[in-house]
């Protein structure tokens, strides 16, 4: 174990991204001697979840389900971590979805796979909806509003904090 914090995101249309960008923000401002990196879910590997001391998982919602390229990363690195057993068990992580009117399916998905991992719930759910309902307001850019921001800054800050505790 050898980093802090990974932030494994992939992002569409720029939310996520940004909810990523702001928990990172939040790990440097709140915890500045813990690591922390943000990893692209097409560019994380299993040794990312196996050399963290926790993990953020950030997505949007398409379809009630985590967005593909986030699942194709938990395809990949199922096996290889699940492999890690003890060594891992008990290591903290959080989500946050970026949704477009609920979250919990994307949520739920990702619970159930690190669940197999036993990695261990430290915070809530965090859901920033973006209200995009029509094709167009689906496909727009998105742009995360300061209470979303700093929700994900909190995030970001507190998985920190915690590992600086530890």
């Amino acid at each position: 174990m050898d980093e802090g914090l990974v932030i494994i995101w992939h992002s569409r249309t720029g939310g996520a991204a940004a909810m990523a960008r702001a928990a990172m923000q939040g790990a440097a401002k709140y915890a500045p001697d813990i690591p922390a990196r943000l990893i692209p879910a097409e560019a994380a590997k299993a040794r990312d979840v196996i050399g963290a001391r926790a993990c953020l998982f950030v997505c949007p919602e398409n379809l009630a389900s985590m967005t593909g390229v986030m699942k194709e990363f938990f395809d990949r690195s199922y096996y290889p971590v699940l492999a890690a057993g003890e060594r891992i068990a008990g290591r903290p992580y959080a989500t946050a979805i970026a949704a477009g009117s609920d979250g919990g399916g994307a949520t739920r998905q990702i619970d159930r796979i690190v669940t197999g991992w036993r990695l261990k719930r430290l915070a809530e759910p965090l859901i920033c909806n973006f209200h995009a309902q029509t094709p167009e307001e689906i496909m727009a850019d998105k742009v995360l509003d300061e209470e979303d921001r700093r929700r994900c800054e909190e995030l970001g800050g507190g998985l920190a904090a915690y590992l600086d505790l530890c």
